[in-house]
């Protein structure tokens, strides 16, 4: 039968009775577009045969740090810090939304400037996190943070 987006989706909740929720979980929440954000992750770095550690490295980030985040063991509350290891982990910019929005995180909203950019850097790819960063600067934005307090 496929995915259904969250369209056909609310139709079928508007159907659904109280005592049919678990049944509803397990036809709908289990399916691989609802899975939760370290399988996600995960299944793009065995996509695109990258490993956690050298996704890591790309991103600038401590390796140990980047296992408790992506293990679900520590929580950020920096969407910077995703951002990076989506960047290091080559995805796209539909691939980086769906995982922001897996992280209970805001997507990159067009309408702001910094997240426009980094739309724009996405989808185009212009080199390491160093000439992300330098790209921001260029344009009077802030760096992509790593992790803890920064000014």
């Amino acid at each position: 039968m496929g995915e259904k987006n969250t369209d056909e989706l609310e139709k079928v909740l508007q159907s659904t009775h109280i005592k049919n929720f678990d049944a509803y979980c397990r036809e709908h929440v289990g399916s691989p577009m609802y899975e939760e954000f370290p399988v996600y992750m995960k299944n793009i770095f065995n996509e695109k045969n990258l490993t956690q550690q050298l996704v890591f490295l790309r991103a600038d980030i401590p390796e140990r740090y980047g296992y408790k985040l992506l293990s679900g063991e520590k929580r950020t509350r920096q969407r910077d810090v995703i951002l990076r290891i989506c960047y290091a982990a080559e995805m796209s910019l539909a691939q980086t939304q769906r995982a922001l929005k897996k992280y209970e995180m805001p997507e990159l909203y067009a309408k702001l400037s910094r997240d426009a950019l980094l739309m724009i850097i996405f989808n185009e790819r212009p080199g390491d996190i160093i000439e992300v960063n330098e790209i921001l600067k260029e344009h009077g934005m802030e760096t992509l943070r790593t992790s803890g307090v920064q000014n």
